[in-house]
């Protein structure tokens, strides 16, 4: 059904119909202007992709554009420049930070620690860093894909929808969230680095 509509989501004490079509009303450059900030936001360049987002959803709670098609672009876009990072990375990154040169041994070690961080924890890294880490650190396609997927969609319609419900006000959400999962992140690095030292400490002491 073209104009079917959702039965309303709770947003905390809000109640917010969605609308299952996608012919979106309004200026198409805006679309394509969403599309575009995600692709480069999440291929490596932070900033835009949220400002472009938010900026047109509180569009859309003024009527000018479609909110269901505002996310299903910036979704799209957020999940395209995923894998355009992870394939730069992929592709050219690791070959950068493992070629020779000044420090190459430490470039070494540090890329293969990140590699068996990636391993045991790959979901949270995608989560948490850069697509072109992943990458670097040569994550399989198979488990990449659907996480960056999935991802992609939690930041759309969280960005989408709390800038439709909150407006500006939630460009700072965003922001505490992503120090709150930088020092996470951080954190999760530290203690696998500490386990790490600690193994082949006892190794050592046992040879």
């Amino acid at each position: 059904m073209r104009e079917a509509i959702l039965q309303p989501w709770a947003i905390g004490a809000v109640h917010l119909p969605i609308h299952l079509h996608f012919h979106p009303h309004g200026p198409e450059l805006d679309y394509v202007g969403v599309l575009v900030a995600a692709v480069v936001s999440w291929a490596g360049l932070p900033g835009p992709g949220e400002a472009a987002v938010v900026a047109a959803a509180i569009s859309a709670a003024h009527h000018h554009l479609d909110l269901s098609s505002l996310i299903a672009v910036a979704w799209l876009g957020a999940t395209v420049g995923g894998m355009a990072g992870w394939l730069v990375g992929l592709k050219a990154g690791r070959g950068l930070v493992t070629a020779p040169g000044p420090l190459r041994r430490h470039r070494l070690a540090v890329v293969a620690r990140g590699d068996r961080f990636f391993a045991r924890y790959g979901v949270v890294a995608v989560l948490f860093t850069p697509s072109w880490i992943a990458g670097i650190h040569a994550m399989r396609w198979k488990r990449y894909v659907p996480i960056n997927a999935a991802s992609a969609l939690a930041w759309a319609l969280g960005v989408g929808i709390g800038a439709y419900e909150l407006g500006p006000v939630i460009t700072d959400v965003v922001t505490d969230i992503g120090s709150v999962a930088w020092l996470i992140l951080a954190a999760l690095v530290v203690a696998g680095v500490t386990v790490f030292a600690l193994r082949t400490r006892r190794r050592s002491a046992n040879r």
